[in-house]
């Protein structure tokens, strides 16, 4: 992850208010881990999901990150989405019971050699069961079949408690630390009032 903001100064920086301050944890991997048993037969299975639409992505993309006020893409210009979910660069794949989706992977190589998990991510109905791990190890697998020597993710305070452990385990070191500053989607009607309990909500 890159960014041309500057580095924050030593000590306690104030928030304007109506934002959002995001502790992030980037992680990386040079090369391929130990592979990692599949879990039980749970009748999920990953398939890839070729080219979505935008309103079918966007439905799924909300009830697996509403809980973490993943945004984004909720925001982000209907052409613009069109065009990363259908470059040839980016791989979106779903964790499915054969009827319902109820999991999000989307991988991005469009960064020369190198892969980022642009999105991971389970509805909350599905986790656990070994469902992040058979997504993970789908991952693993698709990212290192191709010609990368840099495979990466970020993850920060907003997400499942769990998440930074999981991603350690799999085979992720963490390198650097940000702060992501953001207008909170939950004062404009973007997101329920109610989403994301665990991130305080503070009216301006």
């Amino acid at each position: 992850m890159q960014t041309s903001n500057p580095t924050l100064p030593l000590g306690y920086s104030p928030i304007p208010a109506g934002k959002l301050a995001n502790m992030v944890t980037c992680l990386e991997m040079h090369g391929r881990p130990p592979a990692r048993s599949q879990p039980p037969a749970s009748g999920l299975r990953v398939e890839r999901w070729a080219a979505p639409s935008v309103d079918d992505y966007r439905d799924l993309y909300r009830r697996v990150g509403e809980e973490w006020l993943w945004v984004s893409r909720l925001v982000m210009p209907d052409e613009e989405l069109h065009a990363i979910l259908t470059d040839p660069l980016v791989e979106v794949y779903v964790l499915t019971d054969g009827e319902r989706r109820l999991g999000l992977l989307e991988l991005d190589f469009r960064e020369h050699d190198e892969c980022e998990i642009a999105f991971f991510g389970i509805v909350a109905e599905a986790i656990g069961q070994g469902s992040g791990r058979l997504l993970m190890n789908a991952a693993i697998e698709h990212a290192w079949s191709r010609p990368i020597n840099r495979f990466w993710v970020h993850t920060c305070n907003f997400d499942h408690p769990a998440a930074l452990a999981f991603y350690q385990r799999s085979g992720f070191k963490p390198y650097a630390f940000m702060v992501e500053v953001c207008d909170d989607p939950r004062l404009d009607g973007r997101m329920p009032r109610e989403a994301a309990p665990h991130v305080p909500l503070i009216e301006a």
